[in-house]
């Protein structure tokens, strides 16, 4: 089975998301990667946020980043 992958982008990382990143990194199960730009610009200057396996989560901290991460990973478990 693949881990999921888990996308930041630049732009993002520099609003705060990079606490949610290093949380996630610490993972073994999960690839986190990091792109100049993931191309949702819109939700990148509202929130923090980031894909999983290529769907968009959002969260207001970087805890509540990474604890909607989670959420959405097991929701597509299903």
């Amino acid at each position: 089975m693949m881990n999921p992958i888990i996308e930041f982008c630049a732009s993002n990382l520099a609003m705060g998301s990079q606490i949610a990143r290093a949380k996630l990194e610490s993972d073994p199960d999960l690839d986190v990667v990091e792109y100049g730009c993931t191309g949702y610009c819109g939700v990148c200057s509202l929130d923090l946020f980031c894909l999983v396996d290529g769907e968009v989560v959002t969260g207001e901290t970087p805890d509540e980043l990474v604890t909607k991460v989670y959420e959405k990973i097991e929701e597509m478990a299903w």
